[in-house]
């Protein structure tokens, strides 16, 4: 991507899909867009009822460059030197100014960001969507005005923000993350999902003790245990055998 972009990106970007058979990946590069933004375009899911720009007309770009872009895939298309030097405003901090035909759907675009993002600050999101604080804090408490009837939807197909500046939010609150852990050992892993490897391992055996009958200690007898033992048992049959002899008789 070069540095200098064209006016009105979204709209040139729509022309160029509209009228050029230039690559995606060309006509993000010079309009300083993400793929999934231009293909979101071609597909007619982004951008919708934005007229395009024709860079030619305007300056920005020549025929010849556009043409030989098409020839070839890996050209990138660069703008053509101004005819008259515009001196660059310098950026406005602050919440992203959103058009008054979106901001109803700022609410939508939070929700989604609160359930898909947990790690973003409400500060980020101030800055993605251009809403404040206190709204953001009454969509997660679910005290919002209307949050019965508030549906989760991608701030980037709503034309809130750019998946650029997204992804960059993204990337730096997991940075932040990562320094929250290294600084404290012991912190768990929050808002985010266990590695496949912790999943899918199966769960340690645990050995079962199987309780066996408790069996008494044997012991030798006695020698008059013993002999006790045999006298009982001659008792025993004598006295079996005379009960015989009586019912003979």
């Amino acid at each position: 991507m070069s540095d200098r972009k064209p006016l009105m990106p979204k709209a040139t970007a729509v022309w160029l899909v509209s009228n050029t058979s230039l690559t995606f990946e060309q006509i993000a590069a010079f309009c300083g867009l993400h793929v999934l933004e231009v293909k979101g375009i071609a597909d007619g899911d982004v951008a919708q009822g934005i007229k395009g720009l024709d860079p030619v007309t305007s300056g920005q770009l020549t025929r010849e460059a556009i043409e030989e872009a098409e020839r070839d895939p890996s050209r990138d298309l660069h703008l053509a030197e101004p005819k008259v030097i515009v001196p660059e405003t310098p950026s406005r901090k602050g919440p992203r100014y959103t058009p008054v035909s979106r901001r109803q759907d700022r609410p939508n675009a939070v929700l989604w960001l609160l359930r898909n993002h947990p790690e973003l600050k409400d500060s980020q999101i101030m800055r993605l969507v251009g809403t404040t604080k206190p709204t953001i804090t009454q969509i997660r408490e679910r005290s919002h005005w209307n949050a019965p009837n508030l549906t989760p939807q991608d701030p980037v197909t709503l034309g809130l923000c750019s998946q650029i500046d997204l992804d960059a939010e993204v990337k730096k609150a997991a940075r932040r993350l990562e320094r929250d852990r290294k600084d404290k050992p012991g912190m768990e892993k929050a808002g985010t999902l266990l590695p496949t490897e912790e999943t899918t391992q199966p769960a340690p055996e645990r050995k079962v003790e199987i309780m066996q009958p408790k069996h008494e200690e044997l012991r030798e007898e006695t020698e008059k245990e013993e002999q006790a033992r045999v006298f009982a048992k001659l008792k025993e049959l004598s006295g079996g055998e005379r009960t015989d002899d009586d019912d003979q008789q």
